[in-house]
């Protein structure tokens, strides 16, 4: 069955209203050789049936690696209960709610989503929310901005992931900002000394740093908001959501805006996405965060409900007061963090991130033993790590196929990391996988 929705003579009408003989002629100004002539050669239609065992085929095609890499994505568990109330028809949607204050479940979902990215980053309020982890730091970048009001300069640590400082660079494209990158030390974390020289000496308008940083070490917060605040320079963190659950929230060393990845929070890895960033900042800042707020209020009979107090976005306000375009609250995303999060407890994100941190060590001393090294004078991870070999890549090959996708190479970001692998460890990872790794390595 061919689905073609205009007839020959509303095509007619439309090539003679354009002043055109021929379909063809719309795509007069394309180059040629940029054009396909001839066949598609598509296979012959299917029906429902034969279609479902065109794909169970294809299926049995996909490979169930055992995954040892992370880098912002991460393999974990994720309860049932997430899959089995997320498809509820209540909750089953994409998209933002047009009418919101009809959408009362919809927005009390939203609502307790905001107050546990506020509880775990220890912030005043969180919004609901951002597309995702990279496109979440540049608005944050863009919000620092205008917070300080003046200045030419970003700063961003270079332990900030990679593809999240190209996300920063896109966004500040058109503010012809100067960006500039922090080095890391010989521990793998941002040079303090690099960085109080650079604030002292530039017209700094934001500063990001990533904690735990994209190697899996844990970043000298203290040390480098004391700095921000010497310098008058607003605060930006990048936080790992899971290690919240052991380390001081940034909200207690005084950040001004926090940002992350939502995925790690019941999240599957899906190819990549669809995944949720989420954002928080202090109370006083509130009016110059991007996306929208909800907020508890009480209706005309003294009932509870559920509203967005702030829409600050182009869509609702006018475009020059908007403080952002984005368009889209991930709620389904976000509706899955927080049935994650409130399925296993603040008890049970311990447990998840001690796991994934004991089995790191683990295997960490094993690739130790067998002769791999730290190029980093720095044993202060979590479940993440560097780890060098001379043959790291040709052995990295050889256990992918074998069913083991072990390890990030470094030296694509970090040309002086040669022959480095940032690997990771989740919970689900068991010591028989982890042992059996490690013999084939």
């Amino acid at each position: 069955m061919t689905y073609l929705p205009h007839s020959p003579q509303e095509e007619k009408e439309m090539l003679s209203f354009l002043g055109l003989k021929d379909i063809k002629d719309l795509y007069g100004h394309i180059e040629k050789e940029l054009l396909f002539e001839g066949e598609l050669n598509l296979p012959n239609p299917q029906s429902e049936l034969e279609i479902v065992e065109t794909f169970k085929r294809l299926a049995k095609k996909n490979q169930t690696l055992k995954i040892f890499v992370g880098a912002g994505a991460y393999d974990r568990y994720i309860p049932a209960v997430i899959d089995h109330l997320v498809e509820r028809g209540e909750f089953l949607t994409a998209y933002t709610p047009y009418q919101p204050e009809v959408s009362q479940g919809t927005l009390t979902a939203i609502f307790e989503y905001q107050t546990v990215i506020a509880s775990l980053t220890g912030m005043d309020v969180a919004n609901a929310s951002m597309y995702d982890g990279g496109s979440a730091l540049a608005e944050a970048v863009l919000m620092a901005r205008a917070i300080k009001g003046k200045g030419d300069t970003v700063v961003l640590s270079s332990t900030i992931h990679p593809l999240y400082r190209e996300v920063v660079k896109t966004y500040l494209y058109g503010y012809r900002d100067n960006i500039e990158e922090i080095p890391f030390d010989e521990k793998g974390i941002t040079d303090l000394n690099r960085l109080e020289e650079v604030l002292k000496t530039k017209k700094v308008h934001a500063l990001a740093v990533q904690y735990v940083n994209f190697f899996g070490f844990v970043e000298p917060l203290k040390e480098i908001s004391t700095l921000a605040k010497q310098y008058g320079v607003p605060l930006i963190v990048v936080a790992e959501p899971i290690s919240l659950a052991l380390l001081k929230p940034p909200g207690s060393f005084d950040a001004d805006i926090v940002v992350g990845e939502g995925q790690p929070l019941g999240i599957p890895l899906s190819f990549g996405g669809p995944y949720l960033g989420f954002f928080a900042t202090k109370q006083k800042y509130v009016r110059k965060m991007p996306g929208r707020l909800v907020g508890m209020a009480q209706d005309l009979e003294g009932k509870r409900a559920f509203t967005l107090v702030l829409q600050t976005r182009e869509q609702h306000i006018r475009r020059e007061r908007a403080t952002s375009n984005i368009c889209s609250n991930q709620n389904l995303m976000a509706l899955r963090a927080l049935i994650y999060v409130a399925t296993l407890g603040t008890e049970g994100l311990k447990r998840v991130a001690t796991l994934s941190m004991s089995k790191a060590r683990y295997l960490y001393n094993l690739l130790k033993s067998k002769g791999w090294e730290n190029p980093f004078k720095n044993e202060s991870f979590l479940w993440e790590f560097p780890i060098r070999n001379p043959q790291a890549k040709e052995k990295r090959k050889k256990v992918l196929s074998e069913g083991y996708l072990f390890g990030l190479e470094l030296d694509r970001f970090y040309p002086s990391l040669k022959n480095t692998l940032l690997v990771a460890v989740t919970e689900k990872r068991t010591k028989e996988e982890i042992d059996t790794l490690v013999e084939k390595l």
